[in-house]
């Protein structure tokens, strides 16, 4: 083999080995964001038929979040998005990929991670949309691990928000208790030691699209007086059916992870499935053999925010030191579609992470407000010249 120009052989080697390394994707920042204004089952019982004993019993859900008029699937994104840079003290413009899971966003296209892109300043990123309902945020943690595994990206941001208080029916008991808004992030980056994302699981079963629906704003069928009137525009859901095949799906994925990477269930520490409703949790959890104490429950606090449900419990039980480094944890979830995901994660970052210095809050603060003022130039640039060819058409 001859020599590569321009360098030793020795180099040369060492390259190559480099190259050969298996690349781990880490979690190294991470971020939630939650309105302020909480709706409690006391305040559902005076807008629907329900009450607080009746929520709690078929839901464990005591309180959630809701989105002021002011707040989007996008502002939320925004806020938890720069929590997670924060943490991981990196440069936006650091950023290859941004990742939005989503199912509410603010418009069908542009996709919300392109507006998320562009408040970053995260100027060399790529950016889409990714919806697989409550199980995208898993979805997400795939495609990520799998771009810095290849090589071909080195950070990537993924982000599960959801505004779903803008679809639902506030007449229906069935489905207006279970939602709440919030946002969640985590922020990937490779490395070289092991760890991070060991494994992941995905799945699907169309049949059952039915059971978990927004019917109308499609193509299938586009908004229409008759959409409207018929509040076709809102969530519907069968939800005993729904629950059936989340009791049954969530271990079974868990499990399924969990042997992809090797290990069994005496080997997890931490059980973060997505929050939708407590008897479903503690039948997972009944079925895997795991103590209440290795499970993470939070969906008293904010309900079902699909996407954003892993996201914002797993920061949450870091906000709570739940987490060591070497500790395994499982993220599972189920969603419309149907779908489900799961994926088996081992902890390496010590918490609690230290705060990032004054000096780099300060200076990232100004980075945000030149992306602000960089986005308003390029808008105006292209009006300008809009304007210049139509004059000179003229």
């Amino acid at each position: 083999m001859p020599y590569p120009k321009f360098q030793g052989y020795s180099a040369y080697l060492t390259r190559e080995r480099e190259r050969n390394l298996p690349r781990y994707a880490h979690i190294v920042g991470w971020g939630k964001y939650v309105p302020d204004k909480i709706l409690t089952n006391d305040d559902l019982s005076e807008l629907v038929d329900t009450s607080d004993e009746w929520i709690l019993a078929r839901t464990g859900v005591s309180e959630r979040r809701i989105a002021g008029p002011k707040e989007s699937t996008f502002t939320m994104s925004l806020r938890a998005a720069q929590e997670a840079l924060e943490v991981a003290n990196m440069d936006p413009r650091e950023l290859d990929l941004i990742i939005v899971c989503t199912a509410t966003p603010d418009y069908p296209f542009p996709a919300t991670a392109c507006l998320v892109q562009d408040a970053l300043g995260a100027t060399r990123a790529g950016a889409f949309d990714l919806e697989a309902a409550c199980s995208g945020f898993i979805y997400a943690l795939s495609i990520a691990s799998q771009m810095i595994a290849t090589g071909a990206y080195e950070h990537v941001l993924i982000i599960g928000a959801e505004t779903f208080s803008r679809v639902l029916d506030w007449t229906d008991r069935g489905t207006c208790v279970l939602f709440g808004d919030g946002a969640g992030a985590f922020l990937l980056q490779a490395s070289d030691a092991p760890g991070g994302v060991l494994s992941f699981v995905l799945g699907s079963d169309g049949s059952g699209g039915q059971l978990l629906i927004i019917p109308a704003g499609g193509s299938r069928q586009p908004a229409s007086l008759d959409t409207v009137t018929r509040r076709l525009h809102f969530v519907q859901m069968r939800g005993r059916e729904v629950f059936r095949f989340a009791s049954r799906i969530m271990s079974k994925a868990a499990r399924e992870a969990i042997r992809a990477a090797k290990l069994t269930t005496d080997d997890i520490d931490l059980f973060v499935p997505h929050q939708a409703n407590l008897r479903i949790i503690l039948s997972s959890a009944k079925d895997l053999g795991l103590p209440m104490e290795r499970v993470f429950v939070n969906v008293e606090k904010y309900g079902n925010t699909s996407a954003a449900s892993i996201p914002i419990a797993f920061c949450e039980a870091i906000e709570q030191e739940r987490l060591k480094p070497g500790d395994h944890v499982v993220l599972v979830g189920f969603g419309a579609g149907l779908t489900w995901a799961a994926a088996v994660v081992k902890w390496r970052v010590p918490l609690p992470a230290p705060p990032p210095p004054r000096r780099g809050r300060f200076w990232r603060s100004l980075r945000y407000r030149w992306a602000r003022l960089r986005s308003l130039l390029r808008r105006l640039r292209r009006r300008v010249a809009s304007w210049w060819s139509r004059i000179r058409r003229e």
